[in-house]
Formats: C-alpha cells, structure tokens, sequence
C-alpha cells in the first residue's frame, strides 16, 4: 500500500483549526472596534452635556449679574430723588420736613385790608393789589427777617376755607423779601397752579392753611405773606433761591378741595 492512502484527517483539521483561529481574531478586533466607537459616543455625549451646562450656567450669571445692576441703578435714582425747580419750589413736594401738627385755626386775621390800588406792608409793596383778573407787581426792599410768618389780606374771601391738608388751585407771585427779584410766578407761566398743602413748604401751608395767629385764607382771596427761612428753604439753596432766604408771595385763592 502506497502512502497516498494514509488517513488525511490531521491536514483537514489543522486547517479548520487556522479557519476558527483567524475567525476568533477577526471577531475579537471587530468587537474591539465596537467598544471603542462606542466609548468614543459616549465621551462625545459626556462633553456636550457638560458644554451645554457650562453655557447655561453663564448665561444665569450674566443675567443675575444685570439684575442686580437694574436693582442698584433703580436704587440710586430713587435715594437720589428729583431736584426742584424754581416753577416747583412751591408747587411740588419740598424737602422740607413735614411740620407738625398745628392746632386749630385760629379766627385770628392777618394785617387789616389796605385801601386803594396799592399795598404797602413792612417793605414790601404791591401794585395792583386788589386787580384780580391781573397779576400783582410785587417790589421789595427788605429788611430785619420777620421771626414768623406775617401777612396782610389785599382782598377778603368769602369762599370757603382752606385747611393745612386742603388741595388749593391758586395764581401766585414769589419775589426775594432783600430784593424783589422774582423766582417763580404762575402767572409767568400762563397757568394756576394746583397742589396739596401737606406737600409745600411750612410758610406756604401756614400762610394759606392757617396756623398760629394766621388765619386760613378763603376762596376768592388774595393775600401777601412774608416767610422767615425757616418757614421757607431754611439754609438750603433752591434754584434762584439762595441758602436762608426770607420769601415774599402773593397768593390767589381760586378753590380748595
């Protein structure tokens, strides 16, 4: 017997053997391949998520941050108030602190009403005092400051009567008692003015209102009244209004409510 009848059985099953050794490999490097794509999707998806945190933690600070610079502006403002002019010195609400309480008002008047056309009361004069259709021409030349509010009627009202907390529209005159000079007038502005009295200067609301030994005006009345500093923007500039002013006005009472 030849030797090409031995038994081929090892060369058929080394082969086979090769055949799964290589198909163990290719299998091993395929699922080599699939666990490093996919810890590469999973590092990919970690870093976004951690991308769009960041993003989104920036964005809360930066919103946070222009709040708080709203917030403070709006403070500011607020603590800083409006400043006054000159049309508001007595129309608006002063930075005077409010005074307190008065008693009731008095039945005490203020000077006796003069008679003719022109007023003169402790250096003050006013021309066409008794004209109410026409603003009064109020001329000063000072003086010693009064200690407290003094006043004349130029024309008795007989309307009713303001208090210290009445809302009054009036046509008024404002001029320095040491000069004359004008600071304000309704009258050069075209208009009445109209405000509360707990929201003026003290001479204004006592003047008008009633306090002390003053008595409150009525409505159709015009009244001159000579404010002290005190009772006025006391040591504090306002505009034409230099520090520790004594005041002069004219008012007209047109109506209260």
């Amino acid at each position: 017997m030849t030797d090409r009848h031995l038994p081929r059985g090892p060369f058929v099953s080394t082969n086979q053997q090769r055949r799964e050794a290589e198909r163990r490999r290719l299998q091993r490097q395929l699922e080599e391949r699939r666990a490093r794509e996919a810890a590469r999707k999973r590092f990919t998806l970690i870093a976004s998520i951690v991308t769009t945190l960041v993003v989104i933690a920036a964005v809360v600070v930066v919103v946070i941050l222009a709040t708080n610079g709203d917030d403070d502006s709006k403070k500011n403002q607020s603590a800083a108030g409006p400043t006054d002019s000159p049309a508001a010195s007595t129309s608006a609400a002063s930075t005077t602190p409010p005074a307190a309480a008065p008693p009731p008002a008095p039945t005490t008047p203020c000077a006796a009403q003069p008679k003719g056309a022109t007023a003169k009361f402790n250096g003050v004069t006013v021309g066409g005092a008794d004209d109410l259709k026409k603003a009064p021409k109020v001329s000063a030349k000072g003086g010693a400051a009064p200690a407290n509010i003094v006043c004349q009627d130029l024309v008795v009202g007989t309307g009713p009567a303001a208090t210290t907390s009445s809302t009054v529209t009036v046509q008024y005159t404002g001029v320095l008692y040491k000069d004359g000079k004008e600071f304000d007038s309704s009258w050069t502005r075209g208009q009445t003015a109209q405000f509360s009295l707990a929201q003026v200067v003290p001479g204004f609301t006592e003047g008008i209102g009633g306090a002390g030994k003053v008595a409150p005006m009525k409505v159709g009345g015009r009244r001159v009244m000579i404010l002290p500093p005190a009772l006025g923007y006391g040591a504090q500039a306002n505009g034409p209004i230099p520090a520790n002013s004594t005041l002069v006005f004219v008012v007209d009472l047109k109506s209260v409510g």
